[in-house]
């Protein structure tokens, strides 16, 4: 089991949107950031999030679990339709703090609908982070799989991890992996098996363990050198 780390609420209200969330620092770190947003029904305190966050603090990253705009003005409930475009901007503000905190590399990612306004931040901003964390990508509304949210997915040249169960109904295996075919940057699907749309898989893979998975696969794709050589991954 992963050993449990320390972290702080964070604020950076010098910025529109401001920046809200809990901050986990590195005992040892390696120079590298990740930004972890949330999904459309949750909050950065996703237990989710906060696996993934623990094991990569444990690696050396710094990571930000940020609350999205919409979720700091509504406690409650999904974003409304005409929250997306200031949430990108809060995740672009999030990235510039994340700068500041990791000279070496930024990673942004999340969950579901985190993970969805991610990719379209990084398809209007290439360069803006060198990579990208995908939970859950939310290809489609659940029975809806004519509804494919791949409009942007074209322009996105992030390398991009992208991770999903075989029993989400926001879309199979099979669709995300032709949908990937659309992107011209890296692209890497990893699969659990058995898992849902939160990445839950009973008796199996539960809170630290599927932190671990993910942190492998993270660093198996992105892969680093304490010296900050970066290794190529295929």
């Amino acid at each position: 089991m992963a050993a449990q780390h320390s972290y702080e609420q964070f604020a950076d209200t010098n910025v529109d949107p401001v920046v809200r969330g809990f901050l986990h620092q590195a005992a040892s770190a390696n120079g590298d950031g990740l930004v972890l947003a949330h999904g459309a029904g949750s909050n950065a305190q996703a237990p989710l999030l906060v696996a993934v966050a623990e094991d990569l603090t444990g690696r050396g990253y710094v990571v930000l679990r940020c609350n999205l705009p919409y979720r700091q003005e509504r406690t409650q409930g999904p974003p409304r339709p005409g929250d997306a475009a200031r949430d990108r901007d809060g995740l672009k503000n999030a990235a510039a703090v994340m700068r500041k905190l990791a000279p070496r590399r930024v990673f942004l990612g999340g969950h579901s609908y985190g993970a969805r306004q991610a990719t379209m931040l990084c398809a209007e901003e290439p360069g803006l982070v060198e990579g990208l964390l995908l939970l859950s990508y939310p290809l489609h509304p659940p029975r809806k799989p004519e509804q494919r949210r791949v409009q942007h997915l074209p322009k996105l040249e992030t390398p991009a991890l992208f991770v999903s169960g075989t029993r989400d109904p926001f879309g199979t295996i099979d669709e995300l992996a032709d949908a990937l075919r659309l992107i011209p940057g890296r692209t890497k699907l990893m699969v659990v098996e058995g898992a849902g749309h939160d990445l839950k898989v009973k008796k199996a893979l539960e809170g630290a363990e599927i932190g671990q998975r993910i942190g492998d696969g993270f660093e198996e794709f992105f892969g680093s050198r304490p010296d900050g050589v970066v290794l190529p991954s295929n």
